[in-house]
This record gives C-alpha cells, structure tokens and sequence, in this order.
C-alpha cells in the first residue's frame, strides 16, 4: 500500500512559438498569439497549485526550437520558481524540438526540478509536499532532434516505491500524424511493470490503456487551426490503492475553432450574412472568454453555390466579416475568421441532368463515372493537370490525396460545367 498523491502530467509547452503564417493578422492578434503558449504555461502553473498537485511532469519539448530563446527560458524559470515555492516538485525530459544539444543559457533552475539526461534512462524519488515518498519517476531525454531509438527499451523499474511513473517523449505504434522518434509499441509499455508512462509528443490528448495508464495529455496550447478545441493537462490523483484517476483541465489562452455554415434553404445573401455572424459568435459563446481564430466552411446544397464558386467571393466575405466582428483591439474575447473555404453543392439535380442527350448530357454522365470509379478520377486528374505535375511539391500534395477528396472535385467540376454551360444558353 501507498499514500496518495496527486501530479499533473503535461507535455509539448512549445514555449515562445513563433506561429508562423499569420504575417497578415492584426498586431493585436499577432501579440496574443505569440503570448499564448506563456499564458498557456501560466494556467497550468496555476492548475497545479489550485489542484494541490505534489510535482508536476513535463514529457518534452518544453520548448519549440533546439536553441531556445532567452526570454521562453527566463519565463520557463520563473515560472518553475513559483512551483518551487509551494512545494510542488517538476521532473522533466527534453524531446525532439528541445534536445540537449541544443544552444541553452547557464540558467540556475530552482529546487525540486529534476531534468534528465540521454543516454540511459534516471530515476529520481518523487514526494508528497508533506515529505512522505509518493513515487519513483523515470525519465530520458533526447540528445539530438531526431531519435529513432526505442527508448522505452531502456527503462528499468527499480524496487522500493508505492508507485512508479515513467516520463516519455516519443511515437506509440507509429502514429502517422507525427514523425516516428523514439518509437516504441504499446505492448511494450504494457508489459514493462509501471503504474503509469507519462508521454508527449502527439498533440492530441488519448488514454491509450488503462492500469498501466499509458497517456499522451496533448500539448498545452494549440498553435494552428490542425489543432482545434480545447487543450491543456491532466490532473492525476492516485489512492492509496493504487487507483488511478484523470481529469483533463484546459490552459489554452488562444482557441483555434473549425465550423461549418450551411447554405441549405436560403436564396438570399442577407440570410448568409446573418448565418455567418450567429456562427462566429457561437464561437465566441463557446470559448469561456478566450480569443478565438476561427475557419469557416461553406457547406450543403443550396442556390447561392454558383455564387460562392466565383473567384473572390469566399475573400469578400471573409474581409466584411471581420468588419463586422470589431478589431480585436476592442475586447479580450475576439474572433478573428482566419479563412472561408467554399465546399458546396449546386441545387441542380446531376442525376436528372445524367438522363438528357446531347452534350450536356453527356458530360454530366462522365462526371458522374468519375466521382463514383477513383481510377477514372485518377485518369481524369492526371490529363488535367500534366504541366504541372512537373512541379515538385504539386506531384507530392497529389499524390496524398484521398480518393474521397478527388471525388468531390470531380462533383465540383462538374456542377461548375452544368453552371457555366447553363448560363451561356440562357445568354
């Protein structure tokens, strides 16, 4: 038997990201944005005392960049001081964005914070702010940005804790969405007698198994519209059973948001409008006080399609719609629209179309051949675009994508042809 204890796990700070592509943005947005990944941090120092946490665990990339700026370690340090002085130890591991060998300041970090090193995995006892021994922790660190070692190969549980808790930065059975460093499968945490595997690196919170808990909490601060909702860190409790117990709390300082706005049943623009501002201030609704940069999709079957397909329609919106939100110098809870992406469909009938003759007809039925067969949309796309599939990065964003994607170009095109065809008769 053991005592309890209480530790919050978190991983993949990101501390001082530079958020690169929003050149264009409002200084104030701009400003908050690269403050996020700070105030983020500040939240979750705040978590941890507020939860009575007795130490806190980091699994990696604690910063975004190898040579880390000055300023995101003196806030690191900081902010660890204030941990320090309520008695709330840290134990950290660096991952492929914040390796050893990368430039650091001779910086002092308080008592209570343990870093380790690469090479083999440490251990190092982790207490109750009373004193009591509440568990052993184990960790490694990355010497260099990329590792393709299994370094879960090299933990060792040792004898003499209630409780042990190994810290990791690496990629669980290849998950596709992150490069694959530090790989390791999760049979092999599963088998390798800890209570608890503490990881970072995917940006997206999971439980991968229960008793052991194999956990990745997502990082703290979502810093591109790929990393929607809400994110931050979990609070673990541990009876004196052994019993394990996950809350997520949330410490993002900026929301990034997707959400659709459909324009089924309207023929009017005004009704878009007025669609468009209800979802934007949903958003605002929904981010408990928080800035928000929100994408819109355009979506669903109506007669403002062939309106929307045209070339600086989606722009217009996009550039009123700001206007209509205020600067964000005005108020704390903004909403700044990032994007508008048109992905709607024409209130004509294709199938109805497929039976006509003559040309129309004809084209219709093709289309239609090629959204429902993925080697004639291949076919098609391949001849459409010959000049330039001779451009590097356009055969690599072809080739990746999805047969459900071109099918829905195809659909596309084609309800543009019946649309440009159409108007051309009426002319």
């Amino acid at each position: 038997m053991g005592v309890p204890f209480t530790f919050v796990h978190a991983a993949d700070l990101h501390l001082d990201s530079p958020f690169k592509g929003l050149a264009k943005v409002p200084d104030a947005v701009r400003n908050r944005l690269r403050e996020s990944t700070f105030g983020s941090f500040r939240r979750l120092v705040e978590t941890a005392i507020c939860e009575g946490a007795d130490f806190v665990v980091l699994a990696g990339d604690l910063y975004d960049m190898a040579d880390r700026s000055l300023r995101a370690q003196l806030r690191l340090q900081r902010m660890l001081s204030e941990l320090a002085g309520e008695g709330i130890g840290v134990f950290v591991v660096h991952g492929n964005h914040d390796p050893e060998s990368g430039r650091q300041a001779r910086l002092d970090w308080p008592p209570g914070v343990r870093v380790f090193e690469s090479g083999e995995a440490g251990c190092a006892e982790a207490y109750r702010r009373d004193g009591r021994l509440a568990a052993y922790v184990y960790g490694i660190s990355y010497p260099t940005p990329a590792v393709t070692d299994n370094l879960a190969l090299r933990f060792s549980k040792r004898e003499g804790a209630p409780f042990h808790l190994a810290l990791l930065h690496g990629n669980v059975d290849g998950n596709p969405g992150h490069d694959n460093y530090a790989p390791c499968r999760l049979t092999e945490l599963v088998g390798a007698g800890f209570d608890y595997w503490a990881l970072g690196h995917v940006h997206d919170r999971r439980v991968l198994h229960e008793y052991p808990h194999v956990v990745y909490p997502g990082n703290i601060q979502g810093r591109s519209i790929r990393e929607t909702g809400p994110k931050g860190a979990y609070v673990v409790r541990v009876s004196e059973a052994g019993e394990v117990s996950l809350s997520f709390r949330d410490t993002a300082e900026v929301l990034w948001m997707e959400t659709t706005v459909s324009i089924e049943g309207i023929g009017r623009e005004q009704q878009l409008k007025e669609r468009l501002l209800q979802a934007a201030e949903e958003a605002r609704a929904g981010s408990s006080g928080r800035p928000v940069i929100l994408r819109l999709r355009f979506a669903g079957r109506g007669a403002l399609h062939e309106t929307l397909l045209e070339a600086s329609v989606a722009d217009e919106w996009l550039e009123e719609l700001r206007e209509w939100l205020g600067s964000p110098e005005e108020r704390d809870d903004w909403v700044w629209p990032e994007s508008i992406a048109v992905h709607t469909a024409g209130a004509v009938d294709l199938a109805a179309l497929s039976g006509e003759d003559g040309f129309l007809g004809e084209l219709v039925r093709r289309g239609l051949r090629a959204e429902a067969d993925p080697a004639v949309a291949r076919m098609l796309e391949e001849e459409a675009l010959v000049a330039l599939r001779r451009l590097p990065r356009i055969r690599e964003w072809l080739a990746s994508r999805s047969d459900a994607e071109r099918a829905a170009v195809v659909r596309r095109a084609t309800e543009l042809a019946v649309s440009m065809l159409r108007n051309g008769e009426a002319e």
